[in-house]
């Protein structure tokens, strides 16, 4: 799992800079009413790494297989008002939440990699495949809030190396 680790954190070093660069009235814009800004897109993606945290944690617990419950996406960013918080502080929660994760993956015994887990009767995933498709959904919502260009190349180069 230290790949894995590795691209979370490479990640993190290429979105860092690039989302500094946007103003509050910018992280703040929706592109339309019913759709999230950049802030409650980090802040959904925070909500995921908290999360995550859990699924990793339990998993490992678990003797072999844990049901875990899902979340209800936009209730949590709704709830908690991210598009009304400060943009560098959802950047800075959301940059040391995914360090912690990243620790997290990379301290994994591997004999827990093969645990399963289930959310809410899905069928059953390893603890392996969850830790990679965290970083695979980052990486999917960070697209939505980069420009094109840059980071999404250098991020393409990163995961098909």
């Amino acid at each position: 799992m230290e790949q894995t680790a590795q691209h979370l954190l490479e990640t993190l070093e290429k979105a860092l800079p690039l989302l500094h660069q946007f103003s509050e009235a910018e992280a703040s814009a929706k592109p339309r009413p019913e759709k999230w800004s950049k802030k409650e897109i980090l802040g959904h993606l925070i909500d995921s790494a908290s999360n995550n945290q859990h699924k990793f944690v339990r998993t490992m617990q678990a003797e072999g297989h844990v049901d875990f419950v899902g979340y209800a996406q936009n209730f949590w960013v709704e709830a908690q008002g991210y598009n009304k918080g400060n943009w560098l502080e959802i950047i800075a929660l959301w940059e040391h939440f995914n360090r912690h994760l990243a620790h997290v993956i990379r301290n994994t015994p591997p004999e827990k990699l093969e645990n399963t887990i289930s959310i809410e009767g899905s069928d059953s995933f390893t603890l392996r495949f969850i830790m990679t498709d965290y970083v695979e959904h980052l990486k999917h919502h960070l697209k939505q809030i980069l420009p094109e260009g840059g980071f999404v190349s250098s991020f393409e180069n990163l995961y098909n190396a």
